[in-house]
């Protein structure tokens, strides 16, 4: 008699009291029932880790383990460590998915024997309205070859996100989330594409996304920011090595990706902090300044971008305090 097909589902929790029932109870519902739920206790400072627990009295599918905080990719890591299933998917704990969401995907990957699978996904307000798509959902199911979703990633077009996808564990066991750092699902799956010959992606949006409105305040992004946009561009200059090396035929689309990410870089740099002695800053400066060329020639860039990037290289902190004027704040 052939052994089940297990999925593990990780998830991170971290202080999400109000939400996580939501989450837990639609993995829970899931009508694919071979599944175990792996509960990440990433040291909440609620009573997240207690309800936790109360879960796993309800459901013998559900183990829980608490640590120290470490952040998302730490308590994924635990997570991928800790799973015994021949799947992992990954849902963050203020999300909550369609009861299929896993059946389908398992489908798909066991039809087309492939290493990952993906669904589309929404996001949905704190009001129950969904906001405008992300990434469009393809009109039908599809195979994408890696070099093809990496180009759609490059264009900004694409979904790198964990959470919609389904993966062969022995894939996730070799590998790790960066840990420390932020955008980690593109970087984590942009070092995985070369050994994945092609994904499928499912048009459903099986996948919610919570969108709460100011759990990023203006302080905490400016408090952030250093963070958050050198993971960005560091992860541009990754990818567009890995292109030269794996994919030479997307060279172009990777230039524009890290042109695109430092205008993002600039757009947003809080102006007190656009300083000679912020050595990152100058660093994207001096980037922008020596290629010029690229930003004149890249048949990738919409013309406002354009525009942006070379009077950015021109007089950067000029530029970047009329567009604050523009926005309305700084």
């Amino acid at each position: 008699m052939d052994v089940p097909i297990k999925i593990s589902v990780i998830v991170p929790v971290y202080n999400v009291m109000a939400y996580l029932t939501r989450c837990v109870d639609s993995i829970r519902k899931q009508t694919y029932r071979n599944l175990e739920i792996l509960l990440v206790d990433d040291g909440s400072t609620d009573n997240s880790g207690a309800l936790c627990e109360k879960f796993a009295l309800e459901d013998k599918r559900i183990r829980v383990f608490h640590k120290e905080n470490g952040g998302s990719s730490s308590a994924r890591n635990l997570g991928i460590e800790k799973a015994t299933g021949d799947f992992i998917g990954f849902v963050d704990s203020d999300d909550y998915i369609e009861p299929e969401m896993y059946e389908r995907l398992l489908a798909m990957l066991l039809e087309e024997n492939l290493l990952v699978a993906q669904c589309s996904r929404d996001e949905i307000d704190e009001q129950g309205n969904r906001m405008p798509d992300v990434c469009t959902p393809p009109e039908a199911q599809v195979l994408v070859e890696s070099e093809d979703f990496l180009r759609e990633l490059l264009m900004h077009r694409g979904d790198c996100s964990f959470c919609t996808k389904l993966i062969e564990a022995s894939l996730l066991k070799q590998h790790h989330f960066p840990e420390g750092e932020l955008n980690e699902d593109f970087r984590l799956l942009v070092e995985l594409l070369p050994e994945i010959p092609a994904i499928g992606i499912l048009p459903e949006q099986e996948y919610h996304v919570f969108y709460r409105y100011g759990s990023n305040t203006r302080t905490r992004d400016k408090e952030e920011f250093p963070r958050v946009f050198t993971d960005i561009v560091n992860n541009a200059d990754r990818v567009e090595a890995l292109v030269k090396e794996q994919y030479p035929g997307l060279t172009v689309e990777a230039e524009r990706f890290a042109l695109i990410q430092r205008l993002d870089y600039m757009l947003h740099i809080p102006i007190s902090q656009m300083k000679r002695d912020n050595t990152f800053y100058m660093q994207v400066c001096g980037y922008l300044k020596s290629h010029r060329k690229e930003i004149k020639t890249n048949p990738y860039l919409t013309k406002k971008n354009r525009q942006y990037l070379l009077l950015l290289a021109a007089a950067p902190a000029l530029v970047r305090k009329v567009h604050a004027g523009i926005r309305g704040f700084h």
